[in-house]
């Protein structure tokens, strides 16, 4: 479980494919206090730790991660959102992030707006999932790379984002650009309400 605060970006040094397994290993600036078998979200998607060697660690994404995320799209030199799960004694300042991504979506369009940024994110609608929850609301949570957000301009496939300087620096929205596909979580508390509703028909 996490909360969409990044802590920090990783760096991906190495990309291997083993059948239809990638292995992305990241140098970041905690890795020495991460341990095998941790979860961390990258980019919005728990991955599990399974090698730390010197400065670096190892994470596999399978077939069906990356089937649903970005990950697949990685190269070495990327810049990735990095958050290790939340402790249960902390303040919960972002909103409930599970790390389990239900799709992409593509960036549309970059605003500058005098010293924040507008972001506006397209993605295929399904009236059957919206149906239970996989859309947004107007000032609605939403994670996109992981990274907690509040949505405005609420469309039936696309929203957009407000981005303060200090998200666009320590976090990878700054290499995002028209074309640029990212990883989008829909708010789980939504989703159990209209399945509740749907069950309460």
């Amino acid at each position: 479980m996490f909360s969409g605060i990044i802590e920090g970006m990783g760096t991906v040094v190495s990309i291997v494919k083993d059948q239809e397994n990638f292995h992305f290993t990241l140098s970041c600036n905690f890795t020495h206090e991460l341990k095998v078998d941790q979860s961390l979200s990258h980019n919005g998607v728990c991955l599990t730790v399974v090698r730390k060697e010197g400065g670096n660690y190892t994470v596999t994404a399978i077939k069906e991660t990356l089937l649903k995320t970005n990950l697949g799209l990685l190269k070495i030199g990327d810049k990735v959102n990095l958050e290790r799960s939340m402790k249960m004694d902390g303040r919960l300042d972002g909103h409930i992030v599970q790390g389990h991504v239900d799709q992409t979506a593509e960036c549309k369009e970059v605003v500058e707006a005098d010293g924040s940024w507008y972001y506006t994110f397209v993605y295929d609608f399904d009236p059957g999932k919206a149906r239970q929850g996989y859309m947004t609301v107007e000032k609605g949570s939403v994670t996109v790379n992981g990274v907690s957000l509040t949505v405005v301009n609420s469309k039936k496939d696309s929203f957009q984002v407000a981005i303060i300087p200090y998200t666009y620096e320590y976090t990878n929205f700054h290499t995002f650009q028209k074309g640029s596909v990212i990883n989008l979580e829909f708010d789980i508390i939504g989703k159990y309400l209209s399945r509740l509703a749907e069950f309460s028909k």
